[in-house]
This record gives C-alpha cells, structure tokens and sequence, in this order.
C-alpha cells in the first residue's frame, strides 16, 4: 500500500529530523495502520498496557467517526517495546483542563506488534483496529468517513533531557508546546472500495 505524506513537526508543518512513514489500509473487518520509523536510538521501559506511553518513546493513532471536528474520539498507541495504549477520549474544548481520557476501555479484538527495523534502531508498529471494536458492536458497513491524526514521540536524548524531544504528526496541530489533543486539525480519511482517501489538515495556517 502506498504511505501517506511523511510526518512533519506537529508544532510548525516543517521536516521531522526522524522520519516516519504511515500506511493505512481497510477491510471489511478491520482498519489497519503500519508505522516504520527511523530511529537512532530506540527506548523504551514501560511495559504493562496502558501504561503513561507518551512519556516515553511512541506511535499513536487518534480516531472518530464522521468529518465534523470530533469531541469524543478515540486514542492508540505503540511504544518501541510492543506495549498498547489505548483510551476513549472526550475533548468538549480542545483545552487540556477540560480534557478526560477512558484508559479503562479496552478495544475489542484489537491486535498490535511492534519489531525492529533494518538498520540502526529503526522500529516498526501494526495496528489492526476491527470495525466491531471501534463502532461499539454496531453493525454493518463502517462510516466512510473519519477524522484521524497519526502522531510520534521521539526523545533522542531519553528521559533525561526532555527538551531533545521531537513530536511529529500526519496533520500538524501548530500549537505550542506540542499538542496532539487538537481535533480540529485532525484529517480526513474516506474509504472507498477497499481503497482509501486521506487528506491532511497541512493547509491550514497559524491561527486558522
């Protein structure tokens, strides 16, 4: 399947330092992510699900159903270890105050693996996210339409120099510091034909 665009530093749109590469494609079943990641020193320590992932090292998958900007939504993520986030979020502001995350919801026949890339520390993530689990066992066929960010965590220099780290996005959310809790510049995916559309918020400009 082909990528979508790079990712690009999520407060500003220019070049991540270490690239990431995004693929995403859908089935009737399910709908499937694949990140591969340049990485000069993958880490990690955390190891239980749910743990505080973003702490550290990570791949993370922001979700919802329909184009509108989305209040509730839902949240995945894959560390270097293999370890799973995944949280149902509501977001009525788009203000971290008003924010509150679900860590306790487990996705229904989620599956995920994370392994080592080629060369030097690159690492890979597969996500398989079954339309039962992400429609709450609603049936028949998936909305065409989603909204959807792809976002990394990249902390070169470890937990000990926070300042080194490096947030990336698929539709950058051009705030600072960094914040990937912005569903108003989340993009649109359409599936269509066992083929998908994905648009990105890149056009947009500071303050829009």
């Amino acid at each position: 399947m082909p990528p979508l665009p790079p990712l690009v530093r999520a407060e500003d749109g220019t070049p991540a330092e270490q690239a990431t590469t995004v693929r995403v494609a859908w089935d009737e079943a399910a709908l499937y992510v694949r990140f591969d990641c340049a990485d000069r020193h993958a880490w990690g320590t955390l190891t239980r699900r749910d743990d505080p992932l973003w702490q550290e090292e990570v791949v993370e998958v922001f979700l919802a159903r329909g184009e509108a900007d989305p209040v509730d939504y839902l949240e995945f993520e894959v560390s270097p270890k293999g370890v799973l986030f995944d949280a149902q979020i509501h977001n009525p502001t788009s203000l971290r105050a008003d924010l509150h995350a679900d860590p306790s919801w487990d996705c229904p026949g989620i599956r995920w693996e994370a392994g080592e890339g080629a060369e030097r520390q690159d690492w890979w993530a597969v996500l398989s996210l079954p339309w039962s689990g992400l429609l709450a066992g609603n049936e028949g066929p998936p909305p065409r339409v989603w909204r959807a960010n792809f976002y990394r965590i990249e902390r070169p220099g470890g937990s000990e120099r926070p300042e080194s780290a490096e947030y990336s996005a698929w539709s950058p959310t051009r705030v600072r510091p960094a914040d990937f809790h912005q569903p108003a510049r989340f993009g649109i995916l359409e599936l269509q034909l066992n083929l998908l559309s994905a648009r990105s918020g890149r056009a947009h400009k500071d303050g829009s």
